[in-house]
């Protein structure tokens, strides 16, 4: 295997760790409207996420510098390409994090219920073209010969793709309602185990859509496994939810997106960024790599310093593990 697929399939375990983490995060985002009921349930849902939502958007600057550094084609055309869709992301991630840390610093309702409906709207949007960025990525764009985008943002807004897009977002909303549900007790642990049944239904028609449509435009033997897998997880979840295992419920959500996510790169090698133009403009792993040499160094940072992030975020899970409810709430912070 040459160095460019090694890094090919490094960046896939990075988006496909992003997609894990971020997506109960943005999951429990999301039901601070769907779900809570007043401000000390809302309160209840952000502590759930509170000590981790910064260190799962670790994954995303890693994906992303990852990929500028061992493919700057596929970079440059993604986001000269995706420049809004990218931005309004960007834009959503850097007010989600100030809501999170500003929400408390005044006691005024109306000051509180701004930055609680901001990390609501925050979540939901990058949840949603997240999956519109990755569909047109997989399904493939118009690129010419110079590798350059050449469409315009509306021809970004395809079936397929929207498809995508409502696919994780209502994955993630299930994986965060699992895991609010294995984070908390009381009344909020079973309303929110009601609802990931009720949204993991909706997942599950649209996930199988979507996946069913990306196997038969671009799929292969490989890729035809990991959607089984996909599928069958989320199926075995939605069980699990019923029965009230909540932790057998969360890991197989995990499976169920880390399925998906490995089916579309599956799908993709060994094009990075198809062209619906001329097959011949496609990037691949080949021609959008950087040199060997330049892999060859960032192989060996990796091999260093990616142990280390996966010890102390494994240790952040580990000391903040406890279930979590209103009475754990103090009176002055509501």
């Amino acid at each position: 295997m040459e160095l460019h697929d090694v890094w090919f399939v490094l960046i896939a375990v990075l988006w496909t760790g992003y997609f894990f983490l971020e997506g109960f995060d943005f999951g429990v985002g999301m039901l601070t409207r769907l779900l809570a009921r007043d401000r000390p349930e809302r309160r209840v849902l952000i502590n759930t996420i509170g000590p981790v939502w910064d260190g799962n958007e670790v994954w995303l600057l890693t994906a992303g510098g990852a990929t500028f550094a061992a493919f700057p084609e596929w970079y440059a055309t993604l986001f000269s390409g995706f420049y809004l869709p990218l931005l309004v992301i960007l834009v959503c991630l850097i007010v989600r994090g100030v809501a999170f840390e500003y929400r408390a610093k005044r006691p005024e309702e109306n000051w509180q219920r701004n930055w609680e409906t901001a990390i609501f709207w925050t979540s939901l949007v990058p949840a949603f073209l997240w999956g519109v960025a990755f569909g047109n990525i997989v399904h493939g764009v118009k690129i010419d010969r110079n590798f350059e985008y050449v469409g315009s943002v509306l021809d970004l807004l395809n079936p397929y793709a929207l498809l995508g897009g409502l696919v994780t977002l209502t994955l993630f909303t299930f994986h965060g309602a699992v895991f609010t549900a294995l984070k908390t007790v009381g009344d909020i642990r079973v309303r929110a185990r009601k609802l990931a049944l009720k949204v993991g239904l909706v997942a599950a028609v649209v996930a199988l859509a979507f996946l069913l449509w990306t196997q038969a435009h671009s799929g292969d033997g490989k890729s035809l496994v990991a959607l089984v897998v996909a599928v069958a997880a989320l199926v075995a979840a939605l069980v699990a939810n019923q029965a009230g295992r909540e932790g057998w419920s969360f890991a197989l959500s995990g499976v169920t997106i880390v399925a998906a996510v490995a089916m579309l790169f599956l799908s993709l090698f060994p094009n990075v960024m198809p062209s619906t133009l001329e097959g011949d403009w496609s990037l691949t792993v080949t021609n959008a790599s950087s040199s060997p040499y330049t892999l060859k160094i960032m192989t060996w940072c990796a091999a260093l310093a990616t142990p280390l992030v996966l010890l102390y975020q494994g240790w952040t899970y580990w000391v903040f593990r406890k279930r979590i409810g209103t009475q754990h709430i103090a009176d002055t912070a509501h």
